[in-house]
């Protein structure tokens, strides 16, 4: 493959990730082509543990899957952070994304809906239920930095205009640097100086998205908001509720696998991978039929 334009960065980790990631694979190749990079990161010390058939299913679809050193990275541990970890590690293309394994991507799509030069392309957070608009007071004091003076609506749940506040479920960004570091450098910076303000007491486990509006201003760049089209977030108040029929819904983020059998979605997602890989069912790329039947007591 030549240069990518873009390569879609996320996470591959035992039990359940590694399974979601090989759908949300399969949806990438389905619906943006080969023209597009993908790589799974896993926790270096973790490579072992993953199932034979999430290598298969990488191997098959062009994708990679490749190790990340994810200990001793924060002062304390911090799982939310591995995504933080996976945006850093190096890349070969002009662009890329960082996208959650509980995301599915459901019609032909292009990088062109997702990039913006000089910008990080990321939508609105679904919601801020655990803080006030005191805390960014707090955040961006310890960074020496005044607050926006932009303002924002909530996904799911608007309160009024509010300081701007994304989700970090799909988050798309140039290579190169910005002021004089890369992006996501910026980001684990900011989230390590953040995560370090004990008075923040929520700081975990949203430091990623905390840290994510500041850290955008710190690498010199501006923030896309991404239409809710191309970043569709379930769950919560639309828990059980079908998606829209007026408008075209580009990517769920679905963040339960039981979200997707209740809005029909479950049927597709094992279409997309059927159709990847020959097998509706990652396991069975590995798995002899008698291990796959023990293993589903």
């Amino acid at each position: 493959m030549a240069r990518p334009r873009l390569t879609f960065a996320y996470i591959v980790e035992p039990p359940d990730y590694q399974i979601l990631a090989c759908t949300l694979l399969a949806s990438i190749r389905t619906h943006f082509g080969d023209d597009v990079a993908a790589v799974g990161y896993c926790p270096e010390h973790r490579m072992d543990e993953l199932h034979p058939s999430v290598f298969k299913a990488h191997e098959i679809m062009q994708a990679e899957l490749r190790p990340m050193r994810t200990q001793g990275m924060w002062d304390e541990d911090y799982p939310h952070g591995n995504k933080i970890i996976a945006a850093m590690q190096p890349r070969d293309s002009e662009y890329s994304a960082f996208v959650d394994s509980d995301v599915l991507f459901l019609r032909d799509n292009t990088p062109d809906n997702l990039i913006r030069a000089d910008h990080v392309s990321c939508s609105a957070a679904a919601s801020m239920t655990w803080a006030g608009e005191e805390m960014w007071d707090i955040v961006y004091g310890a960074l020496d930095m005044e607050i926006p003076d932009e303002r924002m609506e909530y996904m799911r749940r608007p309160r009024g205009p509010s300081i701007p506040y994304f989700s970090a479920g799909l988050v798309v960004f140039p290579e190169a640097p910005g002021s004089d570091s890369r992006f996501p450098d910026v980001w684990y910076d900011t989230a390590r100086q953040i995560d370090r303000v004990e008075s923040l007491e929520f700081r975990r486990p949203y430091l990623d998205q905390m840290s994510l509006p500041p850290a955008i201003r710190r690498a010199g760049l501006d923030w896309n908001i991404l239409p809710e089209e191309q970043h569709y977030i379930l769950g919560g108040r639309l828990r059980g509720e079908p998606l829209p029929e007026d408008r075209d819904i580009y990517t769920v983020h679905y963040r339960k696998a039981g979200i997707l059998k209740e809005i029909g979605l479950q049927k597709y997602a094992r279409g997309l991978l059927g159709k990847q890989t020959g097998v509706s069912f990652v396991r069975r790329l590995t798995d002899s039929p008698e291990k796959i039947k023990e293993g589903s007591k």
